[in-house]
């Protein structure tokens, strides 16, 4: 199919196309690798118009709106219809593709919270869809060989190629059909891979899409100019930002400039030696310091209780959950995973697919802990060995649940602590749908929200709030060093009454022994000193040249 002669002298909009499109039709979400940096994988693909007063030929500008700051480019592989289409089979669809280029599906993500996914005006502005600047013969080349790359003022930032899509091209093409007839000229816009970002006034945004044999659409080159016309707040909604928004534009937080969700600013939780801003962006949490774990590692999930008790907090344990590894420690940072009741339409709808469950194993980091909300309901399983494996290799501290958990040997086998409230047999669809992440979600009759410690042993599983975990941990260790010497002084033959609890003479006798073992271990310490430096001492003076100390 020869590509159409180019007629700008009409419009210069659509000079690379056979004609102006009836439709321009995007895809929201298509490669894995953009699915992945967002976090969630769509199960079927979706999509939204664009106008094609939108489009825009090779070479042109694009205005960023007064008022607004995250006008961010999209390269994508254009597919451009050459016979029209309707129902037409997977096996069948490509051959109604007639020709393929580049595109810059651009956005305005000030705009976007406001039209709620249909991108009229985040989407729909003119110049909003670059496209060009030459086609190639789609019966020329194997749509799932076709490379899109995109380069920033020169920089190469996006580099895919359409066996990385998670909807094939032919699939989109059947899938549409099923709904309207695909006109000839009609444009879809097949999504982004990972690497979108935001561009600046003044920088030049170029796209182009080839296969491995030399085909080529050519580059694509944009330039973002700034506009300086306001939006008018009597007509309608004005530009609205947040940190969602800035995330989702720049790619990531770390690229907005953002602190990683759930990160204080500063803190012990968060000495990992970067500033927020410098943290990783897929950090959810914040980390606990090496020495406060080894410390929680030590201190006994019912010292913690009692200290929590002190401090007023009585609703900080997951009851009903028993360790598979009884002789193992849980500690960890929670990552939460919230199941609602089991219904089967929402089930169909949210339990297939990369579903929330499927995203909290694969998201978990190295010393979090998933924290799953089943609503103590033991009547399916809540994770296999499957999942399992997935966060033991991610290095997940652990994982609890106050449901039950489904081939409960082979999970122990894995080796990871895992709290449950039972076993059972049934997959999880029989009582759950997997529904969100990252949420606050009630476990065992508490409260865990993302980024609170937990500590686990064989008598069970505490909550600490982050805010005052060392404290807690350091009267709980220090209450077990006066436990231990009560317990020794009960062994002796003491009586309990006066001495647990202490009283004030117990306490006395308690005081003086430490200051006693503190001095002891002091001088052993100083003694050692001395004997190192002396050690030192006699090996320079054997060493120094000719015999003489002052040589040294």
């Amino acid at each position: 199919m020869d590509a159409p002669a180019a007629d700008s002298a009409a419009d210069p909009r659509f000079a690379a196309l056979p004609a102006r499109p009836g439709k321009v039709i995007a895809i929201h979400l298509s490669y894995a690798s953009r699915a992945d940096q967002r976090g969630r994988r769509p199960q079927h693909p979706s999509y939204f118009f664009k106008p094609s007063s939108s489009l825009a030929a090779s070479g042109s500008t694009i205005e960023r709106p007064a008022g607004t700051e995250l006008l961010a480019f999209e390269g994508e592989i254009a597919l451009v219809i050459g016979t029209p289409a309707r129902r037409v089979s997977l096996e069948d669809a490509w051959a109604h593709v007639g020709w393929v280029t580049a595109a810059n599906d651009f956005g305005l993500y000030d705009l976007r919270a406001n039209d709620k996914g249909s991108n009229v005006r985040s989407k729909g502005g003119d110049g909003y869809t670059p496209i060009g600047p030459s086609l190639f013969d789609a019966r020329a080349v194997d749509p799932r060989g076709l490379r899109v790359r995109t380069w920033l003022n020169g920089s190469l930032v996006q580099d895919d190629t359409s066996a990385g899509m998670i909807f094939p091209l032919a699939q989109l093409v059947a899938d549409l059909s099923q709904h309207f007839t695909l006109e000839t000229g009609d444009v879809i816009l097949t999504g982004t891979p990972a690497g979108s970002s935001v561009a600046m006034p003044g920088d030049v945004v170029e796209v182009e899409v080839d296969d491995p044999h030399g085909a080529s659409s050519g580059r694509l080159v944009t330039t973002v100019t700034q506009g300086q016309v306001p939006f008018d707040p009597e007509l309608g909604s004005m530009p609205a930002l947040d940190d969602v928004q800035r995330a989702e534009a720049w790619g990531s937080r770390e690229a907005a400039g953002l602190p990683a969700e759930g990160v204080p600013e500063s803190g012990h939780l968060a000495e990992t030696g970067q500033s927020a801003a410098e943290s990783p962006a897929s950090a959810r949490c914040p980390v606990l310091a090496d020495e406060l774990r080894a410390k929680l590692g030590v201190a006994p999930v019912a010292g913690l209780s009692a200290q929590l008790r002190k401090r007023g907090l009585n609703n900080v344990h997951i009851d009903g959950v028993r360790p598979l590894h009884p002789e193992s420690k849980l500690v960890g940072i929670a990552r939460t995973l919230r199941f609602v009741p089991g219904r089967e339409d929402l089930f169909a709808s949210h339990g297939g697919g990369y579903n929330a469950q499927k995203r909290a194993f694969d998201a978990v980091g190295e010393g979090e802990v998933i924290v799953i909300e089943a609503r103590g309901e033991t009547g399916s399983g809540t994770l296999g060995d499957i999942l399992a494996i997935r966060a033991h290799a991610r290095g997940a501290a652990g994982i609890v649940t106050d449901g039950g958990v489904r081939d409960a040997a082979a999970v122990a086998a894995v080796g990871i602590p895992v709290y449950s409230a039972g076993a059972h047999p049934a997959v999880l669809g029989r009582r759950h749908v997997p529904w969100d992440t990252d949420v606050a979600v009630a476990c065992g009759g508490t409260t865990v929200e993302p980024g609170d410690v937990i500590v686990g042993d064989s008598d069970g599983v505490v909550v600490i709030p982050r805010g005052i975990v060392e404290e807690v941990v350091d009267a709980a260790i220090a209450q077990e060093d006066e436990d231990a010497w009560i317990a020794d002084r009960v062994a002796e033959g003491h009586a309990v009454d006066g001495l647990f609890p202490m009283n004030a003479e117990w306490r006395a006798r308690f005081d003086a022994d430490r200051a006693a073992a503190a001095a002891a271990a002091a001088a052993a310490a100083a003694a050692e000193s001395g004997r190192g430096a002396t050690d030192l001492s006699s090996h320079d003076r054997k060493v120094a040249p000719h015999g003489g100390e002052s040589a040294r």
